[in-house]
């Protein structure tokens, strides 16, 4: 079977493109990569809050276009970082698979500091994410985030010229690239809680395509499937996209004992400005869980909280 994959251009997006790529081909498929510009690549020079008040959304900032070639029968599948898709997919288009997930953290890199607790008072942080910005306020209220974009070779490049003391990236982009000499500390969730779907790849179809999703059936893990399952579930009943502050991570503790697993789900929404935040955490047995209730189970246990209060400015509480 011959199949055309969608990809952005940006070096970790074509690492992803051509992983799927290879794995798709060991299958016995020809396949081919399309390089497409989305709006998010061409609006680099710009904040992604300027992107919003310029475009009224920052969802689907770095898809929408590979959709559009999707609908136009221009490619076959898109090979997505997971935590840029929005978890309510447009009308005609499903999510076919979702390979097995690599470390989902965040990860400070720095080429002086350590760690988080080692950067000096006033340190410079760069970011271009709220969910990071609002969580690293909340844990050093004295450092300085500053808006960082660019892909991982740009964001770099600015920190070894002295921009910044140190940046905040997510560990799956640089253990892909093979970029990890600067990671000082791999961040954990109950203290710095990931995007939704982080460390995942998701792979888009049109909905119904019945022959290449069977095509790409082999490469869906039913624990990434599980964890992000719940992840998004809890994001989407919030309301909120890539550029809200809510970090949200579904994970089993107890995997080499299946029968009697456990699964916990941690989330947080926080505010960028003041650092405050509410978080929860919930554990249950997998068996008997579905993951889109854990989701919704989050959720609530937030708004019970008192998120609501934190999501106001982000015009998506309840």
């Amino acid at each position: 079977m011959n199949l055309r994959i969608g990809s952005r251009g940006s070096q970790l997006a074509l690492w992803q493109a051509n992983h799927i790529a290879g794995l798709l081909r060991a299958q016995g498929h020809s396949v081919e990569i399309e390089i497409i510009k989305t709006t998010g690549d061409r609006l680099q020079s710009i904040t992604f809050a300027q992107v919003a008040q310029q475009s009224g959304t920052t969802k689907g900032l770095f898809t929408k276009e590979i959709e559009d070639a999707l609908a136009e029968n221009k490619v076959d599948l898109a090979v997505h970082s997971l935590k840029d898709l929005p978890t309510d997919l447009p009308e005609g288009f499903e999510l076919a698979a979702t390979p097995k997930r690599v470390d989902p953290r965040d990860v400070l890199v720095s080429v002086h500091y350590e760690s988080l607790a080692a950067l000096p008072q006033g340190a410079r942080i760069g970011t271009s994410s709220q969910r990071r910005r609002a969580q690293l306020k909340a844990l050093r209220p004295d450092l300085e985030a500053v808006e960082f974009r660019g892909n991982v070779d740009t964001r770099l490049r600015k920190l070894a010229e002295g921009q910044v003391d140190a940046i905040l990236l997510a560990a799956a982009g640089l253990d892909r690239l093979e970029r990890t000499e600067w990671i000082r500390q791999r961040l954990e969730p109950d203290q710095f809680c990931p995007a939704a779907g982080q460390g995942a790849l998701g792979i888009e179809t049109r909905l119904g395509d019945t022959v290449t999703i069977a095509a790409l059936s082999f490469l869906n893990d039913p624990d990434t499937h599980y964890a992000v399952t719940a992840e998004r579930a809890c994001l989407s009943d919030l309301g909120g996209g890539c550029q809200v502050p809510i970090g949200v991570h579904c994970r089993f503790p107890d995997a080499a004992h299946p029968v009697s697993a456990q699964v916990e789900i941690f989330a947080v929404v926080a505010d960028p400005a003041t650092g405050a935040s509410i978080r929860i955490h919930e554990r249950n047995l997998r068996q008997g869980t579905e993951p889109h209730t854990l989701g919704l189970l989050a959720a609530e246990r937030l708004m019970q909280s008192g998120a609501a209060k934190l999501l106001i400015p982000y015009g998506v509480s309840s």
